[in-house]
């Protein structure tokens, strides 16, 4: 019996410190490959190493600063129905272990952003002073606790291309900037929907109101698809591959599908598990993803081709 006990506490330890990883928030960083996906570059092996690393890189960066984020928020997360189950606030990991964890993860991310190159050095501590504005100053203030998120999502891209060593376009970077601002955005209507329970763990939130949040996340989402489109037109990369435009309607279909669970469903609060909860959205990803990928490869129509 004692033995079982062991075994389920150290099991429990384990999803534990597991979860205060937070593996789900991963998929932001998957951003990173945008830049090999538009350079043709995805079986070019050296690409998807560097890319790789990157990856890891932001990945660590990033579990590190929510670990901080935990240790920093432990006593407003107890008071909150959902975060009161997070691993410090539940006292499963302590606060001391969890911050020894945060500063070598972040340690870590530094030392293979190195490895590639100082611009990628330089674009992973952006991310991280970013993070540190964000967390003691910024998510305090309505409107820019939100822009400082979507400047982290910026920041992914501009990581892959950095390690790739190539340039990016910057309508593709507003279109980045733009879709954050929207997810952003609609997930603080959520939020600001709940009320109570998570005023109590968002001082911004008593800023905004429904009106206003519903406006940023139409415009923000307007300005995602028409950066988008200017994009897959006039971008130097699109006028190399002009079937790059076809991806465009799996952009638009997207956002449409996305604007229609935040606005008739109440979704939106957690974008990373809408994604794979809504079958419309996972396929309008996985589809962009494929045609996107046809493109760069040389596949285009004629009638666009000319």
């Amino acid at each position: 019996m004692e033995a079982a006990t062991a075994g389920a506490k150290r099991i429990s330890k384990g999803s534990a410190w597991l979860r205060l990883l937070r593996p789900k928030q991963w998929s932001k960083n998957l951003l990173v490959f945008a830049a090999l996906l538009f350079t043709g570059n995805l079986h070019d092996p050296q690409g998807l190493t560097l890319a790789g690393l990157a990856f890891l890189a932001m990945c660590l960066a990033s579990s590190g600063v929510y670990i901080g984020n935990d240790v920093a928020d432990a006593d407003r997360d107890r008071a909150h129905p959902r975060k009161r189950g997070r691993p410090i606030a539940a006292g499963l990991v302590s606060p001391v272990a969890a911050l020894v964890a945060s500063s070598a993860l972040i340690v870590a991310s530094l030392c293979i952003a190195e490895t590639l190159n100082r611009l990628s050095l330089a674009t992973v501590v952006g991310y991280l002073l970013m993070q540190v504005l964000y967390n003691f100053w910024l998510k305090r203030t309505a409107v820019a606790d939100v822009f400082c998120i979507a400047v982290g999502f910026v920041l992914r891209a501009v990581l892959g291309a950095a390690a790739l060593g190539v340039s990016i376009s910057g309508w593709l970077l507003f279109c980045t900037g733009s879709l954050a601002l929207m997810l952003g955005f609609a997930k603080r209507r959520q939020e600001f929907l709940a009320q109570g329970s998570e005023a109590l763990s968002r001082e911004s939130l008593a800023s905004y109101s429904k009106e206003a949040l519903d406006s940023l996340v139409l415009v923000f989402s307007a300005t995602s698809i028409l950066c988008y489109g200017i994009y897959c037109l006039e971008s130097p990369t699109a006028k190399r591959y002009p079937g790059l435009v076809l991806t465009a309607l799996f952009v638009a279909y997207g956002i449409s599908r996305y604007l229609w669970l935040v606005f008739a469903q109440n979704e939106g609060e957690e974008p990373e598990t809408l994604l794979f909860k809504d079958l419309h959205l996972l396929a309008s990803v996985v589809l962009f993803i494929f045609a996107a990928a046809a493109a760069v490869s040389g596949w285009q129509l004629s009638v666009i081709g000319g």
